[in-house]
């Protein structure tokens, strides 16, 4: 790994946070410390720390085993999307009420290049540009409460969301939904931007709860 600006710490918690939400390191699997000093090539003292925060996200868990990853459960999942089903429109009508050219443009900027990555069948990316397109809704809402409650809720559900545009059908769906909530945007509507949000956000949990993963 490379470290860079910021505290070896927080670089160490955020790779090993990414890891546990992408779930390469898996629900129920024990990591230690001497473990993950040998991937990261860094000493213990980043790594002890990294963990310590893990602990307070509750996305592992100290057992008698040891370190118990947690990461985000089905039901953790179905509880995130309860919530954001609630609030994310909120958001969008924020969004609308105090709608700038550079918001416009970062939302526009995602979905485009969703059309582009959706063209090339490329999930990875298409993952990426979906959490640009609510990050640029929830950093231009005009509310600090919305951002801080909505972005890390959409950053936990990763390996969920990538699952839901793997499956069959539902990586365009999801494009051609947020085309459909890009225009609302755009013509003002906000009630019909918080309809189609909400039906996004709906249909983007079904996809997943009603497999079995």
């Amino acid at each position: 790994m490379e470290y860079k600006t910021i505290s070896l710490a927080d670089q160490v918690f955020e790779r090993l946070e990414a890891d546990i939400l992408s779930g390469k390191y898996q629900r129920g699997e024990v990591i230690t410390e001497l473990r993950l000093c040998a991937e990261l090539g860094v000493s213990r003292t980043p790594v002890r720390e990294a963990l310590r925060r893990l602990l307070q996200e509750h996305l592992i868990e100290e057992s008698g085993k040891g370190t118990v990853v947690m990461g985000i459960s089905r039901k953790d999942f179905e509880d995130m999307c309860a919530i954001r089903l609630r609030i994310e429109g909120l958001a969008v009508r924020g969004f609308i009420e105090h709608k700038t050219e550079e918001g416009m443009h970062e939302l526009k900027e995602a979905l485009d290049f969703q059309e582009f990555y959706l063209a090339r069948s490329d999930a990875d990316h298409m993952k990426i540009m979906d959490g640009r397109f609510h990050e640029a809704i929830y950093n231009h809402c005009g509310s600090a409460i919305l951002r801080d409650t909505l972005s890390p809720l959409h950053k936990k559900v990763q390996k969920y969301r990538r699952l839901s545009i793997e499956q069959s059908g539902r990586a365009a769906k999801s494009v051609e939904e947020h085309r459909a909530i890009y225009n609302a945007i755009e013509a003002g509507d906000a009630d019909l931007a918080e309809r189609l949000m909400a039906e996004h956000v709906n249909n983007a949990m079904h996809t997943i709860v009603d497999k079995e993963i």
